[in-house]
């Protein structure tokens, strides 16, 4: 069997190598042949929208899936006459504007913050008067931090729409957190749901740097996923599904969802029983899900901006080294290492010792608990 998968990226790459165990074969579509994905299978170079591509790219597939979500729309349309494409456009699609993400939420019952579309100076004057200090947002395109501008008094007003403005826009209230969480999970087309164990986050200028799973209580975690549960029958969804969410005074609040593999999931490849990455694949191909029970506690570190010494990393003993070999660049992620210990004490011991040669500036903010 063949995938396509629309994006090359390390996300793609990490698609393939999980599937090739599996007896699949892959091919990619990206708009350069210079790609992680392209170090493992063959590329079709061109842009996203070519419909020429798309269908190349589906000719003899059994299923196209997609590693990043701001992949067009409206071309797949046409394709999906061709070929299955999976996950659903319709959740690919509300993933892709952020005022129709939180209205999916509040139609489920998911908790958001405040919120208010803006698309003028008086509108987010009126917002601000409404909701308080918060966060202007590109609707679309927005990711890793980008498309935001943080408004915390009416002096911010008009930098801010400066800034961002001349797009549909969302002002969204700030909510000070406690942490950073995400669920992961996968439905198949058979129906079948299998959800991993909650994630810990830690972001620094709106770049994911550090995981630790499992974490929190199992209340948390429990509410998590019936978050989760509710975003993926809603759509009939097929394949990895990601939601994050702040927690604010033990309350999960609604940041974003993600349709596709996740970076606070790529600790699954070595720390569950099977990866975020294959269990994508078994669920748009209807192949029985694969267990997503951790195999101890685990920390993943991003590599962003450079990679630290690739031979002292391989000496540390137990620690997984992943590099996409992408050109180093300030605020690109190059890569990952993941950790695993048999408790939660063991492994944060380790990754506060570790942590000054893989990632200098990263600190363990917040407690660890799994």
């Amino acid at each position: 069997m063949t995938v396509g998968i629309i994006g090359a990226g390390q996300l793609g790459r990490m698609l393939a190598l999980a599937g090739y165990p599996l007896g699949l074969d892959f091919r990619f579509l990206d708009k350069s042949v210079d790609t992680p994905g392209g170090q493992v299978a063959p590329v079709l170079t061109g842009e996203f929208t070519d419909r020429r591509l798309l269908r190349r790219l589906a000719r003899g597939a059994s299923v196209v899936t997609f590693d990043w979500e701001n992949v067009p729309v409206e071309p797949l349309r046409a394709l999906a006459g061709r070929v299955t494409i999976a996950p659903p456009l319709a959740a690919l699609a509300v993933a892709q504007d952020r005022l129709s993400e939180k209205r999916l939420f509040g139609k489920l019952h998911i908790p958001t913050n405040r919120y208010a579309p803006v698309d003028s100076a008086r509108q987010l004057e009126r917002a601000f008067g409404q909701i308080g200090p918060g966060v202007l947002k590109t609707r679309r395109l927005g990711y890793d931090g980008k498309g935001q501008y943080r408004v915390a008094s009416r002096d911010d007003l008009t930098p801010a729409f400066a800034a961002l403005g001349g797009v549909p826009l969302l002002y969204e209230e700030f909510v000070p957190f406690d942490h950073e969480v995400s669920i992961i999970g996968a439905r198949s087309t058979r129906g079948e749901i299998a959800i991993y164990p909650l994630n810990g986050n830690l972001h620094t200028q709106g770049i994911l740097r550090l995981t630790r799973a499992p974490w929190g209580t199992p209340a948390l975690a429990r509410a998590a996923a019936r978050h989760l549960r509710r975003v993926l029958a809603h759509f009939r969804y097929s394949g990895v599904l990601t939601i994050e969410f702040f927690v604010r005074r033990g309350r999960l609040i609604a940041n974003e969802m993600a349709p596709r593999v996740h970076n606070s999931g790529h600790w699954t490849i070595e720390g569950a029983e099977t990866s975020q990455f294959e269990n994508h694949l078994r669920a748009i191909l209807g192949m029985p899900l694969g267990s997503t029970r951790s195999r101890g506690h685990a920390a993943m570190v991003n590599l962003v901006g450079e990679l630290p010494g690739r031979e002292m990393a391989l000496g540390v003993p137990g620690l997984h080294w992943h590099d996409y070999g992408k050109s180093p660049r300030p605020g690109r992620k190059l890569g990952h290492c993941t950790l695993i210990e048999g408790t939660a004490a063991g492994r944060d011991r380790r990754l506060r010792a570790l942590l000054p040669r893989l990632a200098p500036d990263v600190r363990l903010s917040f407690p660890g608990s799994g």
